[in-house]
């Protein structure tokens, strides 16, 4: 069997979302799995379709004794439990081990079905399938070969939109099934693809997709390794629609990678709700998705609001910084022209007790006051110590207090890191003299995620970020940052190139020391000197 680069853990190293590096999965029938799958079906007023897809899973070349179905009966009332054995029943063959549950408390929606479902499943892997689907007889072991691979793939099926069943008589639908010329039943050419096949096509089945390849991902057929699905959180049973399209952004920051399956074929019984009501559909679900899904920018055009989920989380920790100083980066942050950003400022908050103290004379009198300056700041919060990540963000971004960055610094990183397909990028800021750098850093939350997926024992997480995504080192002024003390004088350089005079002194340094040295002369006001080199600046930094 194939195999890409391995660590010591055999967690294979995939770049972005290039599976390809894993080699080619075994043809089916030429390989032994060993992998438990759970198919968990969420069916609402299915009875018509559903003994078709049971009597599909029936016929699977994917071994009997390693795959269980869990029914999910979303009805308003419980349906009529399937016989519980392989016999032949009126409907048709069914698996020989099949379940049937029922969502907890009154839950009711695909999601919570397809929860309750996971909640109930006693496989390694999870495999979701509509009610409505007629599988080809290798669907589910075309998928399990890409499991056997690699823990933390999730691999899409390949279904086409065929008639009804108020167009096709379900016997002979069972025929079919039973005579394994489910192939035969419909003609491909007739069929419609479903609307991710184009992106399929335009990525080479989405290895060239990037951080994108997680927006194609539809529930209708669908597995992954329970482990990963319990890593990112499971399915959100608050949403009712697009509920599939959220989990496979937060999957995407949990490390996962995205592969379609162009030979685990299906038949879709009927058209979908989306190909019925498409214009319905994203009304209804846009406004959810902007909220959970920060990577959907387009869905963020409002320039100050902020949402449930931030696009970065911005870590300023105080050590031994001044009020002023903590105060000068986290106002810039707040400032900038990124408005969905939540900033969390690390320090020992723990030890500021409430006991009687000198208020001018306190020791912790800079904690205290940071602590005073954003009680009422909503995007502020405060922590004892630097989380382990920031999920389900896609960004985490490290400013270290004293330094501030501009308006559109953690905007313009950010689209670089984007441009470039970046997992960190580090800006050095300065060289303290006993060598230590000083610096920002941002990072992409998916690629911590699956570089800590991957890493054995002495793996350092950098390395494999900079293995799987890449990593890049730049200066800060770049990008716009300067120290505080200097930011209060001078209006920092554009972000995206550092404008330097003959003797290799930094723009936004040289603008600082010739507004103070104009000031003082009284050559001209300090507004229009100011106003001359943002405009000198823009110039010399415009594109040729």
């Amino acid at each position: 069997m194939a195999r890409g680069r391995e660590d010591v853990t055999g967690a294979a190293r995939i770049p972005l979302n290039d599976y390809g590096v894993l080699g080619e999965p075994p043809a089916p029938g030429e390989w032994t799995p060993t992998l438990t799958v759970s198919v968990v079906i969420p069916a609402y007023r299915a009875e018509r379709t559903l003994p078709l897809t049971l009597a599909s899973l029936a016929r699977q070349t994917y071994p009997a004794h390693l795959m269980e179905v869990v029914v999910v009966d979303d009805g308003e009332r419980p349906m009529e439990p399937p016989a519980e054995s392989s016999a032949q029943s009126s409907a048709g063959p069914l698996p020989e081990r099949l379940r049937v549950v029922r969502p907890r408390g009154g839950a009711w929606g695909r999601a919570s079905a397809c929860a309750a479902g996971a909640e109930a499943a006693e496989g390694e892997v999870i495999l979701y399938l509509d009610a409505d689907l007629v599988l080809f007889p290798e669907h589910v072991e075309a998928q399990m070969r890409w499991h056997h691979l690699a823990d933390y793939l999730v691999v899409l099926g390949h279904l086409r939109f065929v008639p009804g069943i108020d167009e096709i008589p379900a016997s002979e639908v069972l025929a079919a099934v039973e005579a394994g010329a489910v192939p035969k039943l419909f003609s491909e050419e007739d069929a419609t693809p479903q609307w991710t096949e184009r992106r399929w096509d335009q990525t080479d089945d989405l290895r060239t997709a990037g951080f994108s390849a997680f927006s194609v991902m539809v529930g209708a057929t669908a597995s992954l390794p329970a482990c990963l699905l319990r890593a990112a959180g499971g399915l959100d049973g608050s949403l009712v629609l697009g509920e599939d399209t959220e989990l496979g952004y937060r999957l995407a920051q949990a490390g996962a990678v995205f592969v379609p399956d162009r030979r685990s074929r299906c038949w879709h019984l009927g058209r979908s709700t989306v190909m019925r009501r498409e214009p319905d559909v994203k009304r209804h679900n846009w406004p959810h998705l902007a909220e959970r899904v920060p990577s959907f920018r387009w869905l963020r055009r409002h320039p100050h609001r902020t949402y449930l989920v931030p696009y970065v989380e911005v870590v300023v920790e105080v050590g031994d910084a001044s009020f002023e100083e903590v105060r000068a980066t986290v106002d810039a942050v707040l400032a900038g022209r990124l408005p969905d950003v939540r900033v969390t400022v690390v320090g020992p908050w723990g030890r500021l007790g409430g006991g009687r103290r000198d208020p001018l004379g306190d020791p912790s009198l800079d904690l205290r006051l940071v602590l005073a300056c954003y009680q009422g700041e909503p995007r502020v919060r405060f922590r004892e110590a630097v989380p382990d990540d920031c999920f389900p963000m896609p960004f985490r971004f490290h400013c270290p207090p004293g330094w501030v960055p501009s308006r559109g610094t953690i905007g313009a990183v950010v689209k670089h890191a984007d441009r470039q397909r970046l997992g960190i990028v580090s800006l050095a800021l300065d060289e303290r003299e006993d060598g230590r750098v000083v610096h920002a850093r941002l990072e992409r939350t998916a690629a911590m995620s699956r570089a800590r997926h991957c890493a054995g024992p002495g793996d350092d997480l950098g390395d494999l970020v900079h293995e799987m995504y890449g990593t890049v080192w730049d200066a800060g002024d770049k990008w716009g940052f300067l120290p505080a003390t200097l930011a209060a004088t001078t209006a920092p350089p554009v972000p995206g190139r550092a404008v330097t005079d003959a003797t290799g002194e930094a723009g936004g340094v040289r603008a600082a020391r010739r507004s103070r040295r104009q000031g003082r002369s009284g050559a001209r006001p300090l507004r229009r000197t100011a106003r001359l080199l943002r405009r000198r600046l823009r110039v010399l930094v415009r594109p040729a």
